[in-house]
């Protein structure tokens, strides 16, 4: 009985000694500025950063966004990374296609792909652009709901096809016209595939999805 008694203790303090040190883990990543934080299965970033990164983020943090774990872990190759970072600033404040529209490609994208990392950076988004938890919900099986507008439903269409292997068929292509100008249907298709890529990214580098709320600079709808 007192054998068992105390190597219940043990296994107590055991226990309770692992609970703490897995805290003050925890407490020591976060006292470690993000940049130099490992949050994929690549090695944090060399320090002193890179000079193209440093320009980045500090214009990032100056624009009032946070550096991401998507920057962070791509941030081992800069001029990559500065040249992705123009493509995605380009989607989100120099397209003519309405924001809204470009939000909810970027969902379905995601969605399709079942990329956690773009999921998480973009709900926030879709809803700040007008989505409805429902209508966010309703994505992966959009075909099935009344949440959408025909515009929306064409746009849907449209990347739905692109995602399997790029065939667009003529009947959805033509209804994508009647919506959509040429430039704005060039817009659509190149954030499709940049943001087909970036799940395939994130998945294969295993980029931790963030959970202390850090998004890019969000922009307006």
């Amino acid at each position: 009985m007192r054998k068992s008694l105390l190597f219940g203790l043990a296994i107590s303090a055991a226990l309770f000694a692992g609970a703490l040190r897995a805290q003050e883990l925890k407490q020591a990543q976060q006292s470690v500025p993000v940049e130099q934080q490992q949050v994929s299965r690549l090695p944090p970033l060399p320090q002193p950063l890179d000079p193209i990164l440093q320009e980045m983020f500090d214009k990032r943090r100056a624009q009032g966004g946070a550096i991401i774990n998507l920057q962070i872990t791509t941030g081992h190759a800069p001029k990559f990374t500065r040249a992705a970072s123009t493509m995605a600033f380009t989607i989100r404040f120099d397209a003519e296609t309405p924001r809204r529209i470009l939000e909810l490609v970027i969902m379905l994208i995601s969605y399709k792909e079942e990329t956690a990392y773009e999921i998480n950076q973009h709900i926030p988004l879709a809803k700040m652009c007008g989505y409805s938890d429902a209508q966010i919900a309703a994505l992966p099986d959009w075909q099935a709901s009344t949440l959408f507008d025909g515009k929306e439903r064409t746009t849907l269409a449209y990347v739905e096809q692109m995602a399997h292997g790029g065939e667009v068929d003529d009947r959805t292509f033509a209804a994508l016209q009647k919506f959509f100008t040429p430039q704005e249907i060039v817009e659509i298709t190149y954030t499709i595939g940049n943001y087909y890529a970036n799940g395939l990214l994130t998945k294969a580098l295993r980029i931790q999805v963030e959970t202390d709320g850090r998004e890019t600079v969000v922009g307006k709808c």
